[in-house]
Parts: structure tokens; C-alpha cells; sequence
């Protein structure tokens, strides 16, 4: 089964996969690609523009060999903001998919205080165009101890 969580920055995506997943499934998280990727004492959310352009092809080639096991095992893919046409790929694969948002002044709070200040456009943006992505929301959701 492909799981597809959907949701603005700081929401709580990766949380809400630690609760859901297991040790056999697949994970495919940007962030956590990008810190597999770089150097000991990077920050955890590095926005480095090199190691960003690494990571999501790394991203790439894990979403597409991914697809194809998913009779066999769970994917959980974390998509903050995937285009009408990746969400039309995702449901002719079956996939659910799972919007975090456990509120904008929360999502803010969580940016300003753990994340760069770039990432409040991210936030704007994905209020403005993805806030009513047809998708299921789950807000009551505690992510963790910000």
C-alpha cells in the first residue's frame, strides 16, 4: 500500500509515519534523506541548496523503485506540496493519501522556532494552494515536544 502524507513544513509528517509505520516498511522523507546524505553536525533540516538538489535524487530513484514493490510492503511518502499531476499518479496507484495539519499558527510557531526563516513562504504557500487538496486530514494530532 502507498501512503502519501501531505501537509504545510513542521507539521508533523515524519511524526505521524513513526506512529503508523513499521520497521519493514519503506520510508521516503526528504529531510531524512538529506541528513543521510551529509556530513556529521549538519543540521537537521538543511536547507543547503547543494545538499537539497542531492537528496531529491535520491528521492527520485526511491519513489520510483519504491512503486513497484507496493503489493509486497507499505510505502509512506512524504509529498509536502505534489503537483495535480503527481496526485493523479498517486490514486491510479491506490494510494492513501493523509494531509497533517495541526493548524497554521501552530505550523508557524514550529518554523519560526526550528526551521530557516525561508520556510515561512513554504508555509504561506502551502496554506494558499494546499490547504483543500481533497485529501484526509488529520488534525488532532500531537507531533511531538516542540
Amino acid at each position: 500500500m502507498l501512503y502519501v502524507i501531505t501537509g504545510p513544513p513542521a507539521s508533523g509528517k515524519s511524526t505521524w509515519i513513526q506512529a503508523h509505520a513499521k520497521a519493514a516498511d519503506i520510508v521516503i522523507d526528504l529531510d531524512r534523506i538529506t541528513m543521510a546524505l551529509t556530513g556529521p553536525g549538519a543540521p537537521q533540516w538543511s536547507q543547503d541548496r547543494v545538499h537539497v538538489r542531492v537528496a531529491q535524487r535520491a528521492r527520485y530513484a526511491a519513489i520510483d523503485e519504491a512503486l513497484q514493490h507496493i503489493e509486497d510492503v507499505d510505502v509512506y511518502l512524504i509529498h509536502t506540496m505534489p503537483s495535480p499531476k503527481a496526485r493523479a499518479r498517486y490514486r491510479r496507484l491506490g494510494a492513501e493519501i493523509v494531509t497533517v495539519d495541526p493548524g497554521e499558527d501552530v505550523v508557524r510557531e514550529r518554523v519560526a522556532a526550528m526551521r530557516s526563516p525561508a520556510m515561512d513562504g513554504v508555509v504561506t504557500k502551502w496554506y494558499r494552494d494546499y490547504r483543500k487538496g481533497g485529501s484526509r486530514p488529520v488534525t488532532a494530532q500531537t507531533s511531538r515536544a516542540w
